[in-house]
C-alpha cells in the first residue's frame, strides 16, 4: 500500500506553521510557502509528498526487519513515541538523548545490561539483606535507569534507522547519526537544517495534533512493514516443509 496523506489534515491540525521568520534556517527555505503575520508557512503540498516518501521509508526498513529507533523527547510527543515504541516493539527514547547512545554503544550496552541484572536481582529477592536505606537507594537507581534506558533496553546493536521529532532540539543525536551513519528521518521545523537528515519531513514541529497525526501515520508504516515481514516468514517456513 502507497501510503496517501491528508494535505487537509495537515492544514487543519496546523502543521503548516513555521516559527517566527527571524528564527528561521535558510536552507528551509524550500519548503517554505511564505510568510504570515511574521511567522514563515510551510508548503504543504511539499511536506505531503516528502512524509509519504519518508513513511515508505519507513515500511521497507521494518519490512526488512531493520533496526528503527524512535525519539521524542518533547512534551507534545513523548507520550506518542512511548506508545508507538510499545505498540510496534521499536525501541525509543522519549527523556533525555544520552550522549553516546550511537557513538558509544558498547558503553550504553553496558548500562543497559547492569539495569537488567539489577531488576533481576530485585525480582529474586537478592536485595533483602540490604538495609531498608540500601533498598531505598538501589530503588532509586533502578527507577532512574529505567526512565532513561528503558526504552532502549532491548537495543543489541547501533539502530539502522532513527526517526526523530524535531530535529532542532535533538541535534546531538542528529550529529550522532550522521558520525555512526544511522540513516535519518526527522520532523523539521523552519529553524532546522534538513540537510543533515536523509527523509526529512518539513512542518510544524511544536503542534500537538499535527505530530499525533504524522506520528500515527509512522506507527501504521511501522507496523505494515512489520506485518509484511511476519508473512514473508510464515511463506519461507511453509515452502521449507
Amino acid at each position: 500500500m502507497l501510503f496517501k496523506v491528508s494535505a487537509k489534515e495537515l492544514l487543519e491540525t496546523g502543521a503548516h506553521f513555521g516559527h517566527q521568520a527571524r528564527r528561521w534556517n535558510p536552507k528551509m527555505a524550500p519548503y517554505l510557502y511564505g510568510v504570515s503575520d511574521g511567522v514563515h508557512i510551510f508548503d504543504l503540498i511539499k511536506t505531503k509528498e516528502m512524509l509519504e516518501e519518508a513513511l515508505e521509508v519507513i515500511k521497507n526498513a521494518a519490512r526488512e526487519q531493520k533496526v528503527i529507533l524512535l525519539l521524542g523527547t518533547k512534551k507534545q510527543a513523548k507520550d506518542k513515541v512511548v506508545e508507538i515504541g510499545k505498540e510496534t516493539g521499536c525501541p525509543y527514547v522519549s527523556e533525555r538523548w544520552l550522549g553516546g547512545t550511537l557513538t558509544n554503544f558498547e558503553q550504553i550496552k553496558r548500562s543497559i545490561n547492569k539495569l537488567a541484572e539489577m531488576k533481576t536481582k530485585k525480582e529474586t529477592g537478592e536485595y533483602v539483606k540490604f538495609t531498608k536505606k540500601e533498598r531505598l537507594l538501589i530503588d532509586q537507581d533502578i527507577a532512574r535507569m529505567e526512565r532513561f534506558l528503558g526504552g532502549i533496553s532491548s537495543l543489541e546493536k547501533i539502530p539502522d534507522m532513527m526517526i526523530i521529532v524535531d530535529t532542532h532540539k535533538e541535534i546531538s543525536a542528529v550529529k550522532e547519526s550522521l558520525a555512526a551513519k544511522v540513516e535519518t528521518v526527522g520532523i523539521c521545523d523552519s529553524n532546522s537544517d534538513p540537510t543533515l537528515i536523509d527523509y526529512p519531513i518539513p512542518m510544524n514541529d511544536d503542534a500537538a495534533k499535527a505530530l499525533e497525526y504524522v506520528l500515527d501515520l509512522i506507527k501504521e508504516a511501522i507496523l505494515e512493514g512489520k506485518n509484511k515481514s511476519d508473512k514473508k516468514q510464515v511463506t519461507s517456513k511453509k515452502e521449507k516443509i
